[in-house]
């Protein structure tokens, strides 16, 4: 696989894992809720460091070579699902 492919890969499996930390993350009896603290903060911090990942490779791309604006649209959703992880995992930690 070349990894000129991989902010598309990226922006997917972030989605998905984005949408597993919130789901996982809802109450369901006494304070607890669907998925253990720490494997929301384990699913957040994989998915901070693929999108993080997928937008170096991705602006390092576009920098080199004249990218498609589909190709700029996953890596400007790779910049900002890593953003997402990142403040969805300090908002996780537990005070």
């Amino acid at each position: 696989m070349k990894t000129v492919y991989l902010p598309y890969l990226a922006l997917g499996l972030g989605l998905f894992l984005l949408a597993v930390v919130i789901l996982g993350s809802q109450p369901v009896a006494e304070g607890q809720s669907v998925l253990p603290l720490l494997t929301r903060l384990v699913i957040s911090e994989f998915g901070f460091f693929l999108t993080a990942i997928g937008a170096w490779i991705g602006v390092r791309h576009a920098l080199v070579e004249a990218p498609r604006p589909f190709y700029l649209v996953a890596t400007g959703g790779c910049v900002l699902l890593a953003l997402g992880f990142a403040t969805w995992g300090i908002r996780l930690w537990p005070t």
